[in-house]
């Protein structure tokens, strides 16, 4: 039986190889995932280490939040496109898992993560759950939240309107398309808490916006806003 493990084996990678996810190059025996030169290239922004980044910039006025942090720059054709559309639309689960260990780890000895009660990835619609068959926020959020020794709260805040894609749209009708987009059905689990709602991406900022408006309706709640990737507007 070992013996025709050993011989099988070779002929089973050689049929169906371990491809990284960013670059699409086969993955030595110590990888899973992603390859470690495309985590060793991928864009950091380091925004965590930035006073009034670009991120938190982009909120000031819109919504009174805590702290904003990405990790990684969003480019068009870049590495993070690629990890993200296999997350999101080719249901690679394991992507969102790994990146959100590496985002935690990140974020570990940030003083302001000690504050935070609640983790909160942005819901998805019923019928965009229903499609898709998970959250890739989820997905991302249960790694980065088991990370950091915090709970994730997926029940709390619910997503009421199946919006349109907000590709292609300007800041104010993708603020339009995700106007009163969210509700809160737990006040009582958020009260006097400091919440972080976590997502994939960020580009104009409008959902997160809409979905901290909401949260921020609470009495005695703080939001604070993490996502994996900063797309340059």
């Amino acid at each position: 039986m070992h013996l025709l493990k050993n011989t099988l084996t070779p002929v089973y990678h050689l049929l169906f190889p371990n491809l990284c996810n960013g670059c699409g190059n086969e993955l030595l025996s110590n990888e899973a995932t992603i390859c470690t030169t495309c985590i060793s290239t991928l864009p950091l922004t380091k925004f965590h280490l930035i006073i009034n980044n670009p991120f938190e910039q982009k909120l000031a006025g819109r919504v009174n939040i805590e702290h904003a942090t990405a990790m990684y720059y969003f480019n068009k054709g870049g590495v993070i496109q690629e990890l993200l559309h296999g997350l999101k639309y080719q249901q690679k689960q394991a992507i969102g898992a790994l990146l959100g260990m590496y985002f935690a780890k990140q974020l570990l000895d940030v003083r302001w993560i000690a504050d935070i009660d609640i983790v909160i990835p942005i819901p998805l619609s019923k019928q965009k759950m229903k499609m898709r068959g998970f959250n890739q926020s989820t997905c991302i959020g249960e790694s980065f939240a088991a990370h950091l020794n915090k709970p994730l709260d997926t029940t709390s805040v619910v997503r009421l309107k199946n919006t349109a894609s907000q590709t292609h749209k300007t800041r104010v009708e993708r603020m339009d398309n995700v106007k009163d987009a969210f509700m809160v059905t737990s006040p009582n689990t958020l009260q006097h808490k400091h919440i972080m709602l976590i997502d994939d991406v960020v580009t104009t900022g409008a959902t997160l916006e809409e979905c901290a408006q909401a949260i921020l309706k609470i009495d005695g709640t703080k939001v604070s806003i993490v996502t994996l990737a900063y797309a340059i507007e």
